[in-house]
């Protein structure tokens, strides 16, 4: 009896790539017509871009694998680089080179002793925050907002504002004053804390499709699967201990790989698992230069700006004049028209870009519901259902994760390796 999945992004493909791997024939259904889910390719003037701009990390080790596993060589497509964490002209923190052997977790306080923008006081403040998480096994107990816990730590303003505040943000894609320390601390657990290779940055120089849940697709249909796009299921339903999916079985597990707020549709006993979720937006702005313009770095911060993160798309992907203007979580820039919004991101680049000229094009594309909301101690839903053979997969289920590209394979890798028990 064949394996289903509905949902054909990280999460979907993750668990369909696990399965296809141990010799089960999966039919994956989705709704659009390219996967990825959240994190998928999108058109804009010739461009192949993203509906939002990711990176990865080097702790990414299940994505790493399963890319792998998929066809996908890591090292053609991702640019790998030391740590770098850069808002022009305020604050630099790098990690040493690949060339020079500093040992984990010694890295990480070498890096924030030569930060650049920081004050001694304050770069021992920033080690000695890690260190005291290293002696508490990493662990916040209660957890709380990470605003309340560097009130706790007595971090320093500028640190904040600096450091721990935007790699929550990029982490969590929750304001300080609403994310879980437990969870930012699950990250640096992984991250700063781990080994030396953990911190590297990988900056994809594909597309998200591209990247690993395109190739998935392939890897599951040579294996005597499908992927099926353009398929949006309206239902499914538990017939002679199989599941059905728009009377398409018989299907002895069910994988639900899709975003929390459509499980309701699809079965409604699961919607009071998600109920008490709240969302948090990602929007990203290209701006398509001349094709001699240039960032600095391939990725720049932006200090007490609209724009969090600038990505330089050619720098990365070849895609020359195009940046990629990155706003997490909620703030202030919701309130503002597009085009009001485009205008004073636009000036931000200038700052960092000598001569800018005007862009050439401009594209905005809001995920009005990116990511759930990281608060503290957020009740997530388990793998296993109360419905037999019935799985969930996505980033917002139960881990030690919030909602990234990691979260989601994990998830998907988890379900998978249940139906494989069951």
């Amino acid at each position: 009896m064949k394996l289903a999945v509905v949902g054909a992004g990280y999460a979907g493909m993750a668990a369909a790539v696990e399965l296809a791997a141990a010799g089960h024939a999966v039919d994956v259904f989705e709704a659009s017509r390219v996967a990825g889910g959240r994190a998928r390719a999108a058109q804009i003037e010739g461009f192949t871009v993203d509906n939002g701009q990711h990176i990865l990390v080097g702790a990414y080790s299940e994505t790493l694998r399963l890319m792998r596993a998929a066809g996908v060589d890591p090292e053609r497509v991702l640019k790998r680089t030391p740590l770098r964490f850069e808002f022009p002209g305020e604050f630099l923190m790098q990690a040493p080179s690949f060339f020079i052997p500093v040992p984990a977790p010694l890295h990480t306080a070498f890096a924030l002793l030569l930060a650049q923008g920081l004050d001694w006081r304050e770069k021992l403040a920033a080690i000695g925050l890690m260190r005291g998480l290293q002696a508490d096994n990493y662990r916040v107990a209660p957890d709380r907002s990470v605003t309340a816990w560097l009130d706790a730590r007595k971090t320093p303003s500028r640190q904040r504002r600096l450091l721990w505040e935007p790699l929550c943000i990029a982490a969590l894609n929750t304001p300080a004053d609403r994310a879980s320390a437990q969870v930012l601390a699950n990250v640096l657990r992984d991250s700063l804390g781990g080994s030396r290779e953990a911190s590297d940055m990988l900056l994809p120089q594909v597309d998200l499709t591209a990247l690993f849940p395109g190739p998935a697709a392939e890897f599951v249909r040579a294996r005597g699967g499908s992927v099926r796009f353009g398929t949006r299921v309206a239902g499914l339903r538990r017939e002679a201990d199989a599941w059905w999916i728009d009377g398409q079985g018989p299907y002895r597990h069910a994988v639900l790989a899709v975003a929390p707020y459509h499980l309701g549709a699809l079965l409604p006993e699961l919607a009071p698992g998600v109920a008490h979720f709240d969302w948090e937006p990602i929007v990203t702005s290209y701006f398509r230069y001349p094709a001699a313009v240039r960032l600095p770095q391939p990725m720049l911060g932006v200090d007490g700006g609209l724009a969090q993160w600038l990505f330089d798309r050619g720098l990365l992907c070849g895609q020359d004049g195009l940046i990629a203007a990155v706003i997490s979580a909620r703030g202030r820039h919701l309130e503002l028209p597009t085009a009001e919004l485009e205008q004073a991101i636009h000036a931000e680049i200038a700052r960092l870009v000598p001569g800018l000229p005007l862009p050439l094009n401009v594209q905005t594309i809001t995920e009005k519901r990116a990511t759930f909301a990281c608060v503290p101690d957020l009740k997530r839903p388990p793998t296993a259902t109360a419905l037999p053979g019935l799985w969930l997969a996505g980033d917002y289920v139960a881990s030690d994760y919030p909602a990234t590209l990691e979260g989601a394979v994990r998830s998907g890798v988890a379900a998978a390796r249940e139906v494989l028990r069951g």
